[in-house]
C-alpha cells in the first residue's frame, strides 16, 4: 500500500510524528505538504477533503491520513492503525493499548508546549499575548517540563523488557514521537531541556538512539525533513525564557 499523508505545508507539526512512523516503518508514502499546490497537493490537497461534502468520515484538521479508502485523522488516532502495519507497536492487545496511552500523554504534552507561545487562542499572533506567554513559558518550564520528563523518565526505568524504549523491547511509534518532542524542546527551550535530559538521562538517550536509527538517520539528512520554524509547534522566541 502506498499511503498517503495530509498535513500543512512548510511546517513539521503534527504531522512529523506520522512522518517519523512512515520513514521507521520502511512504508511508501506520498507526502502531499512537498507537492506544490498547482500540482495538486500543498493546502489545495487538504481543502480537497477537508470542504468536500462527499467525505463519509471528514477529519477536523490535518494531519489525516489516506490509506486505501480510509481516511484516518488525528496523530495518535493514525499512529495506532500504522502501528500494528509498519512493526512500530506491540502485538499483544495490552501492549498495543499501552503504547497508544503514552502517545495520548506524549499528545497532552505537546499541546502544553504549543502554549506556551499561544496561551490565550492561536488565532491571536504572538505579539498579541507577549505577556501571557511569559508567564506561561516560565511556569511550563519549572513545573510542567520536569514533570513530564521525569514520568517518560520512570516509564522507561520500569518497562520490564528492556531499559531503552518505553514499550517492550523493541522500538514502537511512541518513542519516536518521545524522541521528536525532545529536539523540539532542544529547539525551542535549550537551557531548560539541558537541565532536564541532565536529570532524566533514560530520556535522553531514547533521543539520540532513535536518532541514530538508519532510517531515521537517512530521512534526517534528506529534503523531506523540515527545519524547526517559528510558524511550527515548538518556536524561540528572544523573548521568551530558554
Amino acid at each position: 500500500m502506498i499511503y498517503e499523508l495530509y498535513y500543512w505545508p512548510g511546517i513539521q507539526g503534527r504531522g512529523e510524528y506520522v512522518r517519523l512512523a512512515l520513514e521507521e516503518g520502511g512504508a511508501e508514502y506520498v507526502d502531499t505538504a512537498l507537492i506544490p499546490d498547482e500540482d495538486g497537493g500543498g493546502v489545495k490537497a487538504l481543502m480537497r477533503f477537508l470542504e468536500s461534502d462527499d467525505v463519509a468520515h471528514p477529519p477536523f484538521a490535518p494531519p489525516f491520513l489516506r490509506a486505501g479508502r480510509r481516511l484516518i485523522g488525528q496523530t495518535p488516532n493514525i499512529l495506532l492503525f500504522l502501528g500494528a502495519r509498519l512493526g512500530l507497536a506491540p502485538k499483544a492487545e495490552t501492549g498495543r493499548l499501552w503504547v497508544h496511552q503514552l502517545q495520548l500523554t506524549i499528545a497532552d504534552f505537546i499541546v502544553e508546549i504549543h502554549d506556551t507561545h499561544h496561551p490565550i487562542g492561536g488565532s491571536l499572533y504572538y505579539s498579541d499575548q507577549e505577556p501571557e506567554a511569559k508567564r506561561r513559558t516560565k511556569e511550563f518550564l519549572a513545573e510542567r517540563l520536569p514533570k513530564f520528563a521525569g514520568y517518560f523518565e520512570r516509564v522507561i526505568e520500569r518497562n520490564p523488557d528492556g531499559r531503552q524504549w518505553l514499550a517492550g523491547s523493541k522500538l514502537t511509534y511512541a518513542d519516536l514521537s518521545l524522541a521528536q518532542v525532545v529536539a523540539g524542546l532542544k529547539y525551542a527551550f535549550p537551557d531548560s531541556t539541558r537541565k532536564a535530559l541532565r536529570a532524566n538521562p533514560r530520556v535522553a538517550h531514547l533521543h539520540d538512539a532513535v536518532f541514530a536509527r538508519p532510517r531515521i538517520t537517512r530521512y534526517m539528512r534528506s529534503d523531506r525533513r523540515l527545519e524547526f520554524n517559528n510558524d511550527d509547534l515548538f518556536r524561540r522566541y528572544k523573548g521568551l525564557p530558554s
